[in-house]
C-alpha cells in the first residue's frame, strides 16, 4: 500500500503542476500554440482511448468479467463528464470584463475545473490500486490531455478579466484538487473498502467521453491534409505508447 501512496500522490502532483504551463499563453506566438496543440490534443486522444482499451478495460476483465454494473458504471463516467462539460459551459454575463469584473465565467470555469481535477485524482489513484503499470498509463493519459486543457483554462481566465498572476494562481489551486480526489481514495483503499471496481468503468467512460466528445470533434474543425496526417500520426503515437507500457516492468 506504501507504494501505491506514493506513486499516487507524486503522479497527481505532477498533473497539477501541468496547470503552471497555461502561462505560455501569453510567452509565445499564437501561431506556434495552435501546431503545439493540433499535435497535443490528437496525442491525448489517442492515448486516452489507449488507455481504456489496452488497459482499464482489459483489467476490468480479468478482474471478474464484464456484467450489467460494468456497463452502468461505464455510462456512469460518460454522464459524469458531459455534466463536468455542461458546467464549465454556464455562464451569462452582460458586463465587460474588467480589472474592477471579472466574468462569472472565469470562477465557473474555476469550479468546474476544480471538479474535473478532483476525479483525476480520484481516477489516478484508483487505477494504482489495480497495478502500477495501469496505474502510470492512466496518469500519462491524464497528463497529455491536462496540457491543452489548462492551456485553455488559463486563456479563459485571462479573457475574462483576470490579471496575469492571479490567473496562473487560481488555476494551479484548482488543479491542486487532483491531490484530494487521490487522498480520498487512498483512505477508502486503506479502511480495506474496495472502491476500485467502480471508479475505474467510471475512468474509462469519462476517458471515452473526453476523446469522442471533446478532443475528436476538435480534431475535424482542421480539414488541411498536412495537419490531418499530423492529427493521425499523432493519434497513433499516442495509442502506440500506451501499448508499450504493457512491456514495461515497474
Amino acid at each position: 500500500m506504501t507504494n501505491i501512496f506514493i506513486y499516487s500522490i507524486v503522479s497527481v502532483v505532477i498533473v497539477s503542476l501541468i496547470s503552471l504551463l497555461g502561462i505560455s499563453v501569453i510567452l509565445f506566438k499564437q501561431e506556434s500554440i495552435k501546431k503545439f496543440l493540433l499535435f497535443m490534443v490528437s496525442f491525448a486522444a489517442g492515448a486516452l482511448l489507449g488507455d481504456v482499451f489496452i488497459h482499464l478495460l482489459p483489467e476490468l476483465a480479468e478482474g471478474g468479467g464484464f456484467d450489467l454494473s460494468v456497463s452502468v458504471y461505464i455510462l456512469s463516467g460518460i454522464l459524469l463528464f458531459f455534466i463536468l462539460e455542461k458546467i464549465l459551459h454556464w455562464r451569462h454575463c452582460h458586463l465587460s470584463a474588467t480589472k474592477s469584473h471579472t466574468h462569472p465565467l472565469a470562477f465557473m470555469n474555476l469550479i468546474g475545473d476544480a471538479l474535473h481535477n478532483f476525479m483525476d485524482g480520484m481516477m489516478i489513484a484508483a487505477s494504482y490500486m489495480i497495478s502500477i503499470p495501469v496505474g502510470v498509463a492512466t496518469t500519462i493519459a491524464v497528463m497529455l490531455h491536462e496540457i491543452p486543457q489548462e492551456m485553455g483554462d488559463f486563456g479563459i481566465l485571462l479573457h475574462s478579466g483576470m490579471k496575469t498572476g492571479k490567473a496562473l494562481l487560481f488555476n494551479f489551486l484548482s488543479a491542486l484538487t487532483a491531490i484530494l480526489g487521490a487522498l480520498l481514495v487512498l483512505i477508502i483503499g486503506a479502511n480495506g473498502l474496495n472502491i476500485t471496481e467502480i471508479l475505474v468503468p467510471i475512468t474509462a467512460g469519462g476517458f471515452l467521453y473526453i476523446a469522442n466528445a471533446d478532443l475528436i470533434p476538435e480534431l475535424h474543425k482542421d480539414t488541411e491534409i498536412k495537419n490531418s496526417v499530423i492529427q493521425l500520426l499523432s493519434f497513433v503515437v499516442g495509442v502506440f505508447i500506451m501499448y508499450a507500457l504493457l512491456f514495461i516492468e515497474f
